[in-house]
């Protein structure tokens, strides 16, 4: 399938720098080529493509659902050429991402861990950049609460958002003291 894709962007911050991903909201999605999953990832797009190919052979996940084509404008010397490139999904970049060996996909893997650990144990994750640009979408969450409550409670989304500042600065805090006693612990070995 051949389309356009809006400039809808999401990055994803490893260590080593930003990586740009496309973002599809209306499927909920982020697209990437295979050189971008690798820069992500710090290894070679052979990598990548041997895993993705891995992907496909196994059934992990269909090739009709997981891969689009986008038109790129790229430059040239001085012209621009137009080309149809491959992009990845969400599901795609995150399966090669548990399957590929390197300190960058490492720390992919234990951050995805982490988000899925908080997600499951208290039902819910908190993204404040998202909470930011989506703040309609936050006030009809708040409602959609404030439905599974009695009746007596009721909740305020102004004090909501000061509870998540005040969290959101309390899991800075504690995950700057993980990373240090992991760097102790690391050290002592």
């Amino acid at each position: 399938m051949k389309k356009r894709i809006k400039n809808t962007l999401v990055v994803y911050q490893a260590k080593n720098g930003a990586i740009e991903l496309r973002g599809d909201t209306s499927r909920e999605t982020l697209w990437a080529t295979q050189a971008q999953i690798a820069l992500a990832f710090s290894v070679d797009v052979r990598t990548i493509s041997e895993h993705i190919r891995n992907i496909y052979r196994t059934k992990e996940l269909a090739e009709t659902s997981t891969v689009r084509e986008f038109r790129i404008v790229q430059k040239e010397g001085k012209r621009e050429i137009e080309r149809e490139i491959q992009h990845y999904n969400l599901d795609m970049i995150l399966s090669v991402g548990y399957r590929v060996n390197s300190k960058t996909a490492t720390q992919f893997r234990q951050w995805a861990t982490r988000t899925l650990r908080e997600h499951i144990t208290k039902g819910y994750t908190i993204n404040r950049k998202q909470i930011a640009h989506n703040y309609n979408a936050f006030l009809k969450s708040v409602a959609g609460i404030q439905e599974l409550l009695p009746e007596q409670v009721t909740l305020d989304p102004k004090n909501i958002l000061e509870l998540i500042r005040e969290f959101a600065s309390t899991w800075m805090s504690l995950d700057a003291y993980d990373k240090e006693s992991l760097l102790i612990t690391q050290m002592l070995k």
